[in-house]
């Protein structure tokens, strides 16, 4: 893109094979997420790593990014020196391409910026070699889908992140669903250094997938980022810079007092309780969807986010 321009593989997989009879069992209608989630064990949560959660705080509220530095390593760490430097301090949201992207970065870091006026990156490098794709690693968690995708020849899920994988070149990626926060670049694909990012709001543009780097996922505040006036000049850019979002600041929550941090959990993609969430997906059937498709695309499973809960008490 343009700046302006638990359970192993195969337990989980036979579970959201065998889920379906379960659920159709004497016609009784799929339980909700919600009545899954309620289910769930603490064991089935994780909290993600406080040097890879960042939050981004904007006039309307707060946006909270976990990275995925085991996919995309160097961008990862280059994106964590920009905020240890308070680079996107006072920077903006730039554009916001309708059914699209959200974009931010410097404003004049652009065809029509001030380049005299472009912020310095600090400690971080101002360019990176491209992490589009990853070699598979046995040691990551796989959650596979069971269904079939047009961008790959599998996908599925792994450490929380929708991702796919091509096992005759022995390659995996993270897709470019609802959420996903990418890297911003030149024609040039080293010039994707971290510092203008952007969020996927609209329906999942995965023709970027291997294309752009995608460093990580929105765990809260889509609807901040997605809520946006769209731009009304090309690929969605503001006309004028009072339109744009002044991002008040942003923070790794490893540099934030424990006692001081958002706290955030998150539903682990190899645990019990979302296999059936999956399966609830492609199975679902009640008084007002009478029909199961019996089978779902990557995006349009989420991935659940919850406050922690208080720890059960026993009465005497």
């Amino acid at each position: 893109m343009l700046r302006r321009h638990l359970i192993n593989a195969f337990a989980l997989t036979s579970a959201l094979l065998t889920l379906p009879a379960i659920a159709a069992e004497q016609g009784k209608p799929t339980p909700t997420a919600k009545e899954l989630l309620a289910k769930s064990t603490a064991a089935e949560w994780r909290t993600p790593d406080p040097e890879n959660l960042i939050y981004m705080q904007l006039p309307q509220g707060r946006v909270v990014i976990e990275l995925a530095p085991d996919f995309t390593p160097l961008h990862a760490a280059n994106i964590r020196a920009l905020v240890r430097g308070h680079y996107f301090d006072k920077l903006a949201i730039i554009r916001v391409q309708d059914n699209f992207v959200t974009q931010w970065g410097d404003p004049n870091d652009d065809e029509s910026g001030d380049k005299s006026k472009i912020r310095p990156l600090g400690k971080a490098h101002k360019t990176l070699p491209p992490e589009y794709t990853r070699a598979i690693d046995a040691k990551l968690p796989w959650t596979p889908l069971p269904d079939g995708d047009m961008y790959a020849p599998e996908v599925g899920f792994s450490e929380g992140f929708p991702a796919a994988r091509d096992p005759a070149t022995g390659r995996e990626w993270l897709t470019h669903c609802y959420g996903a926060v990418g890297v911003a670049r030149d024609v040039d694909p080293q010039t994707g250094s971290g510092s203008s990012l952007y969020a996927v709001i609209g329906q999942a543009p995965r023709r970027l997938d291997r294309n752009l780097a995608v460093a990580g996922r929105v765990l809260e505040g889509m609807p901040l980022l997605s809520g946006l006036p769209r731009g009304a000049e090309p690929m969605g850019f503001y006309t004028k810079p009072a339109q744009r979002v002044t991002i008040e600041s942003v923070r790794l929550a490893a540099d934030i007092p424990a006692k001081d941090r958002p706290a955030l959990e998150v539903l682990r993609t190899d645990s019990p309780t979302f296999a059936a969430l999956v399966d609830a997906k492609r199975n679902g059937h009640n008084a007002f969807y009478t029909l199961p498709a019996g089978k779902i695309d990557l995006c349009s499973i989420d991935i659940p986010v919850r406050e922690p809960q208080p720890a059960a008490t026993t009465s005497h």
